[in-house]
């Protein structure tokens, strides 16, 4: 079960060589973790093994964000972001996430893989912008269209940018 976890401004940064590999259910529950991952986040492998993988999940992150990575998973494509993760002491780390459905032979998913590696200091910069965008978003629609609302916002800001949200990540 998860506790609640106060925020605090420690940023840890990765190093170029990192990796951080998990591996989950459906459902989202890790299935696997790599040292690294451990390392990040605070947690031993025993407290992430089994456990929904938002364990990490920092509330600077929009609920929209989410929503878009589950949506583009449902269509059996990768997804790309950047994301701001939160390690059980509160600290946080900036990831470039590359998250990739695991698929059967007959096309069914199975699970997920996720990659991460260190995120550039100019994308957190400007991703962190549109996620407070996003955020405020959130909480002008309150919960019910939290969701909707914080993806609309982004569909917009991708469109006056004239690029897709693929383009918009891979171009930081």
């Amino acid at each position: 079960m998860k506790h609640k976890i106060q925020p605090t401004r420690h940023e840890r940064l990765m190093r170029e060589d990192d990796f951080i590999v998990s591996k989950t259910d459906l459902k989202g529950c890790i299935t696997y973790c790599n040292r690294i991952f451990v390392e990040f986040s605070g947690y031993s492998e025993a407290e992430l093994l089994g456990t929904q993988h938002n364990i990490i999940r920092h509330p600077d992150m929009p609920r929209g964000v989410f929503k878009f990575l589950w949506d583009t998973l449902a269509q059996k494509k990768e997804c790309f972001a950047y994301v701001k993760n939160m390690s059980k002491d509160g600290g946080f780390y900036w990831v470039f996430a590359n998250v990739t459905p695991d698929l059967d032979p007959q096309g069914n998913a199975t699970g997920y893989f996720s990659v991460r590696r260190k995120a550039k200091p100019q994308a957190t910069t400007t991703m962190s912008e549109v996620y407070q965008r996003m955020l405020d978003e959130e909480r002008r629609a309150g919960p019910r269209d939290a969701c909707d609302a914080s993806l609309a916002l982004l569909v917009n800001i991708l469109t006056q940018k004239g690029v897709s949200y693929e383009q918009l990540i891979l171009s930081l």
